[in-house]
């Protein structure tokens, strides 16, 4: 392989592996930021948040809390009319059933209104799992929005996706720059050989 070729290769190594990973960021499409979710519920949006500040004082998370403890779930108004209308939230432990409300919900804001557009749910996960918030809006409970969130799990198949994202065109661009090398050492070099 010659000299120019192998600068070739390492640039175009060098290019994929810083900015790769940005794209990596940008994970899931209901987000607006990497740790800012957006929750639909009806024509209606909320942003949603959550923090642990004992442990992660300076963090925001959206979907994956890393541990357990104390913890704070924030659901943030989008459109000003929420502000007068009545809110129920109910976290529930994810156990694929919802037949029975209140063996499985883990906290509940009974439905209320909101002046200030933002609900802070506070509460002390004491065991890892998965969880299912639901939001519900209206006299009636007209809207109703669930979203599925996770104590204390890493998730494999979140954290495999982001290396894949990496990996992927980094062994796609060396695979190119070895095609190229070896396609340029079969072209006969143009010299005519004196016999």
């Amino acid at each position: 392989m010659s000299c120019y070729m192998l600068i070739r290769v390492w640039v175009c190594c060098l290019f994929l592996l810083v900015l790769a990973p940005f794209s990596a960021l940008a994970q899931h499409g209901h987000e607006l930021a990497a740790d800012t979710c957006v929750l639909h519920v009806g024509p209606y949006k909320m942003y949603f948040a959550s923090y642990q500040p004992d442990t992660y004082y300076d963090r925001k998370f959206c979907q994956e809390l890393p541990g357990t403890g104390n913890s704070v779930l924030v659901l943030d108004f989008v459109e000003q009319e929420l502000r007068s209308m009545p809110v129920e939230v109910r976290v529930i432990r994810d156990t694929g059933s919802e037949d029975n409300l209140e063996a499985v919900t883990v906290t509940h804001f009974p439905a209320k209104v909101y002046p200030s557009g933002s609900i802070d749910v506070k509460y002390n996960f004491d065991k890892p799992g998965k969880f299912v918030g639901l939001v519900s809006i209206g006299e009636k409970r007209e809207h109703v929005s669930r979203f599925s969130f996770s104590v204390g799990e890493t998730s494999a198949v979140s954290h495999l996706s982001h290396y894949i994202m990496v990996i992927v065109p980094v062994l796609v661009g060396i695979a190119v720059a070895v095609f190229f090398s070896f396609r340029d050492r079969r072209k006969p070099s143009g010299i005519p050989v004196s016999s």
